[in-house]
């Protein structure tokens, strides 16, 4: 059997989460208290093991704070009984959670008239560290919206049965900040930029003219090199201490030329019957 617990800071997309793993036949269920997951497990998900095979759990910060502070024990008594458990936990930046509480007026399980939000935020955080801590992926949704969340679980998640690992190439800019969910982060901003050249400009690292450029490139192709070897170096130390998930980013000044060309091609590389390779271009979307 397959246990997934879904942990979420509050407006970072745990309920779109879990509605995609629904779709990818996964039995889900919303803020179980963690005190009576043991009983869950024993007396619903063993009792059916086949309508239980794959489930999901969604676990947040209205659970007690004890429960929560407790949660190592959780695990490991779930991985006692024998159950595949993998935990995914998605963050934001706090502006972005504050904007989308202002956006949807919703009210933060924390709030009330003597916490505000930015302090049920920090409160919530803490409470969260010991979920976050176990997680074997960490998801970073302030850019992401409702689509490519949804395609982000899909590929991380609906893929896994068959895959030993998931490998997540990201490119980025720098200076719209670096990606909270990486996990190695390679800096291209070193290698020799088309924003410069007119022509190119306007382009991004998918187009054909940025392509040949960067292609022609000797320190562009010793950059793929160097870190492509490091990751074929250290990806099996990964898969053998049982990692499911990887990200690597790679980023550039505004992530539109360099970045997202080399992430294409370390994509294409590390293409392979047994890992599950994603990409993602987070400033071109």
């Amino acid at each position: 059997m397959k246990l997934l617990i879904v942990s979420a800071l509050s407006g970072s997309g745990k309920s779109i989460a879990l509605d995609t793993l629904e779709d990818c036949g996964y039995y889900c269920i919303d803020n179980l208290p963690l005190n009576l997951l043991q009983e869950f497990i024993n007396k619903v998900m063993f009792s059916d093991q086949k309508a239980y095979a794959k489930t999901a759990i969604g676990v947040d910060a209205r659970n007690q704070y004890e429960s929560l502070a407790n949660f190592s024990e959780s695990l490991k008594m779930i991985r006692d009984k024998g159950i595949d458990c993998e935990i995914i936990f998605m963050q934001a930046e706090e502006s972005t959670l504050l904007k989308r509480y202002s956006e949807t007026r919703r009210k933060h399980p924390l709030t009330d008239y003597n916490v505000p939000l930015k302090e049920a935020l920090k409160i919530e955080k803490e409470m969260l560290t010991q979920i976050a801590r176990h997680a074997n992926v960490i998801i970073d949704t302030s850019r992401t919206h409702y689509h490519q969340l949804r395609e982000l679980i899909r590929e991380q998640i609906g893929e896994r049965d068959v895959k030993h690992i998931s490998l997540q190439f990201q490119s980025f800019g720098f200076k719209h900040g670096v990606p909270l969910d990486a996990d190695f982060v390679f800096d291209a901003r070193s290698l020799p930029n088309p924003y410069w050249i007119p022509e190119l400009r306007a382009l991004t690292g998918k187009d054909q003219p940025v392509s040949d450029f960067l292609r022609k490139e000797p320190l562009v192709e010793e950059f793929f090199q160097d870190v492509s070897s490091f990751l074929e170096r250290w990806l099996p130390r990964f898969e053998a201490e049982g990692r499911s998930y990887l990200t690597v980013a790679i980023g550039c000044t505004g992530g539109q030329h360099r970045s997202v060309y080399v992430a294409d091609l370390l994509v294409d590389h590390f293409r392979r019957p047994l890992v599950n390779v994603i990409v993602r271009h987070r400033e071109l979307h």
